[in-house]
Parts: structure tokens; C-alpha cells; sequence
């Protein structure tokens, strides 16, 4: 058995990554990874954006708190911003009037801004609209994210105070003896203080490995493709999401796009592939909203979106009293998020005063033992 560590978490990908930097200066960490490169599930498919209103209400405050960081990063992190400013169109036909109202409504009061468009202002935004869009809302902060560079840092920071990074080493066994957790992985075996489930899709089945009760995070399969359009997607589109969840695109460079029909398919977890049928539906929704041509689909791939029952994230400890730490269930805005969500889990699990930037963020309504109260 290898050294011990203060704390192990399984999982590199963007969760386990910008937890683990958080924590490194504070104790000795190990990041356990089942493939053979950090970040290859959720986090290398990312549909890589940020916005307020994604997630919803519960999550926006984890979102806000981020910006600053992707916006200005520290020096140790990155020269450049992890954001370049997008925008996004809330797009609305009769189908989705309700769900618009509804977006409008669950932000009244907040301070995310939302500004109203009529038709002839959506048109200037949107070249090629077809009849039946009369309304949106322009959500003026989306910005991209620049996932690949996030994540890396995220790893340096973590390694530059120490924490080691295992590959190959996917969990088989995790029991707890004495204080400590032992570890069996396909990259040997392991000792830690505190067991952190970073797993993404494979939350529930890391609970399983170590004795703890599954909380019903259930993974979800989400497609995106990258097509050629005629005319070319103007560069400064924004991102145009429909109110009532049949598609999203986003301009990528030489007048690309990416392209979702917003699905939420219900897989196993796995490396998952995207299928015909929703490839389909994505080129149909893009058809329903513009008149431009698909000339060809020029890759596709689909990820994996986990969500807690709730479809909340779960942060903190389980009720075992076995230093076992829930890092998962944060669906498609992890990414957005990780920043805040990292400095607050970190605080949760080394018992330490919460950053200034997530002070204000009660963390109850994320905590495991909810499941079961």
C-alpha cells in the first residue's frame, strides 16, 4: 500500500480537479482517475457556456459567485480570462411562451439581467428567422468558457501544492478501518483520511465500492454536433436557446455552429456515443427556428449530464460519520459553477471559514443527508 493521504478523491475530471486545488495548500491529496487522462467524460464534451439562468435559481448563486474567477483569474492560474463574452437568446414560439414566463419569473429580483425582445429587435439577432418567434429574452452575461484551459489549471494549481494525480486507477474497493479509508484501484492500493466521490456518472457506484448509501444521481446522456451551415453562422451570434428545450446552438469558427436537441436521455454511465435519432432531432429543431441550410454534420459526440434527484448539486459529508464526501450531481453546470463550488466544498470538508466570494451561499440546500430527512 502506497503512503497515506489527508484526502482521496475519486474523480479528476472538473469537479474533482478544482476541489482538489482548492484543498491542496491545506492538506495531502490524492486524485484517483479511472481513464487514462483527467477530464475525458463530462468534462472534455462540455457545451462549454456560462449562464446565470442554467441550472436555475438554486444554482444561479454558485454561478454568480464564479464569475469573477473565469472573468479575472489569478495570476497562478491563467495570463487571459477563462471568458469571452457570448449572450444568450432565450427564444420563444407559442410552445414555449409559458416556459419564457416562467424563466422571467424565477429571476424577478435577482440581479441577473434579462431584457425582453420583440420581433423586429430578434430579427437583428438572429438572421434567417422564421415565422412563429415573436418573443425572447436576451440574457446579456453568457459568456463562453474556455473548459480545456479551466481544467488544466485547476490540475497545476492542485500539483503545485502537492496533490498527485493517479491515472488508470478506477476504484474496485473502499473500506474504512480505523480512521482510515483503504483503497483498491486497478493502479494499486491506497490509504486516505477522507474519501471524496467526485465520479460524475459513476457517483452512485463509488458510494456502492465504499458502503454508502447511493443517493440516485442518474446520468444522462446529452448530444451536440458541429455542422456547416449556408449562409456561415455570423461570428457574433449569440448563443439561442429554445424556451421549451428542443435545441441550442452556439457559432464556432468559420461560420460552424454547435448544435443540441437539448436531450436528456437516461444511460448508463459509460463512454457514451451519440445516436441517429437524436442527430435528427437536433437538425430538425435548428430547421423549425431558421431558414439556413445544414450542408453537412461534420462530427457529433454526446456526454454524460448527472443529476441528483433534486437535479440540485450535492456537497458534503454523508450521515455515515465515515469521512465519505459527496462532490457530484452537478448535471451540465458543473463547469460553470466549479470555482464557487469548490471553494465552498472545500470549506465543508476541511471544516474551515467558507472563502469571501461563497460566504454568502447557504450550503444546506446541497448537503447529502437531505435525501433522507
Amino acid at each position: 500500500m502506497r503512503r497515506g493521504y489527508d484526502i482521496a478523491i475519486i474523480g479528476a475530471g472538473m469537479a474533482g480537479a478544482s476541489l482538489a486545488a482548492e484543498a491542496a495548500p491545506h492538506a495531502s491529496v490524492l486524485l484517483l482517475e479511472a481513464e487514462d487522462q483527467p477530464g475525458y467524460h463530462a468534462t472534455g464534451r462540455s457545451a462549454a457556456f456560462w449562464s446565470e439562468t442554467y441550472g436555475g435559481p438554486w444554482v444561479q448563486p454558485l454561478t454568480t459567485a464564479s464569475f469573477e474567477y473565469l472573468a479575472n483569474p489569478p495570476a497562478e492560474a491563467s495570463d487571459r480570462p477563462f471568458l469571452s463574452r457570448r449572450g444568450a437568446l432565450h427564444l420563444a414560439d407559442a410552445q414555449g411562451d409559458e416556459a419564457l414566463d416562467k424563466l422571467l419569473n424565477d429571476f424577478a429580483g435577482s440581479d441577473v439581467v434579462l431584457e425582453p425582445k420583440n420581433r423586429a429587435e430578434l430579427e437583428q439577432l438572429l438572421p434567417g428567422l422564421r415565422p412563429g418567434w415573436e418573443r425572447a429574452v436576451f440574457e446579456p452575461s453568457c459568456a463562453d468558457i474556455d473548459v480545456a484551459g479551466l481544467h488544466g489549471a485547476c490540475l497545476r494549481i492542485a500539483q503545485r501544492s502537492g496533490a498527485e494525480l493517479v491515472t488508470d486507477a478506477r476504484l474496485l474497493v473502499a473500506e474504512r478501518n480505523d480512521g482510515q479509508w483503504r483503497l483498491q484501484t486497478r493502479a494499486g492500493d491506497f490509504a486516505a483520511g477522507i474519501l471524496v466521490n467526485a465520479a460524475g456518472a459513476w457517483a452512485d457506484e463509488v458510494a456502492l465500492a465504499a458502503g454508502e448509501r447511493p443517493l440516485g444521481v442518474r446520468p444522462y446522456r446529452r448530444t451536440l454536433l458541429q455542422i456547416e451551415v449556408d449562409p456561415p453562422a455570423p461570428p457574433g451570434l449569440p448563443l439561442v436557446i429554445d424556451a421549451a428545450g428542443r435545441f441550442y446552438f452556439k457559432p464556432e469558427a468559420g461560420g460552424r455552429l454547435w448544435l443540441s436537441p437539448h436531450d436528456e436521455t437516461p444511460c448508463e454511465p459509460c463512454d457514451c456515443a451519440p445516436e441517429e435519432m437524436d442527430a435528427a432531432l437536433a437538425v430538425a429543431g435548428l430547421e423549425l427556428a431558421v431558414d439556413w441550410r445544414v450542408v453537412r454534420i461534420e462530427r457529433r459526440w454526446a456526454g454524460l449530464r448527472s443529476f441528483a434527484p433534486d437535479r440540485q448539486p450535492v456537497y458534503g459529508f454523508s450521515d455515515s460519520g465515515r469521512g465519505f464526501f459527496w462532490c457530484a450531481g452537478q448535471g451540465g453546470f458543473g463547469i460553470q459553477t466549479a470555482p464557487a463550488a469548490a471553494r465552498l466544498a472545500a470549506a465543508l470538508m476541511l471544516g474551515h471559514e467558507p472563502d469571501p466570494t461563497v460566504a454568502h451561499i447557504d450550503p444546506l440546500p446541497y448537503r447529502p443527508g437531505r435525501f433522507t430527512n
